[in-house]
């Protein structure tokens, strides 16, 4: 297995929602942040794939397009631009997976229910392994989490530093 790690949608602008949204959001990135510690020690890939819709300013360049100062990314970490829920959709992400020899993906974001749900589905169809990262997902809705979490293949954060 040679994974890599998604961290969807962890942008500025969506901290904004509401209260219950940026809590989720804070809450993820905690376990965001050992993942990415993780990886880093195993030396595997970290994407960052960030969210673009011109129709509500969310275009590189601006406040509400970057992430948060709390999420330790690196600049050698990949950024990924989308613009459809599905990460793969329209991008070159399937096609850099294949070349860093990546099979799975754990994924981790915001919102659980349409991007992150979407990324899984399409790594799906690209023929990679999702597992989402409990507890490192994102949501307005604490529901929204445990559904996503109970119909989807998800692993623990103990249980990943003994898979990587």
């Amino acid at each position: 297995m040679k994974a890599a790690l998604f961290i969807i949608d962890i942008q500025n602008r969506f901290f904004k929602i509401n209260h219950a949204c940026a809590d989720s959001l804070n809450s993820a990135i905690e376990y965001i942040n050992a993942a990415i510690t993780l990886f880093r020690k195993r030396n595997l890939p970290i994407f960052v794939i960030l969210h673009k819709n011109k129709e509500e300013n969310l275009i590189p360049g601006t406040p509400d397009f970057d992430v948060p100062k709390s999420l330790k990314l690196a600049p050698q970490d990949t950024r990924i631009i989308k613009t459809y829920g599905n990460a793969f959709t329209k991008t070159e992400l399937g096609e850099k997976m294949r070349q860093l020899g990546v099979d799975t993906i754990i994924v981790t974001g915001f919102c659980a229910e349409y991007c992150v749900l979407s990324t899984y589905r399409g790594a799906q169809d690209f023929d990679f392994t999702p597992i989402i990262l409990r507890g490192a997902i994102a949501s307005d809705s604490a529901d929204h989490i445990r559904f996503v979490e109970e119909i989807t293949e998800t692993v623990s954060y103990g249980a990943l530093k003994i898979l990587l």
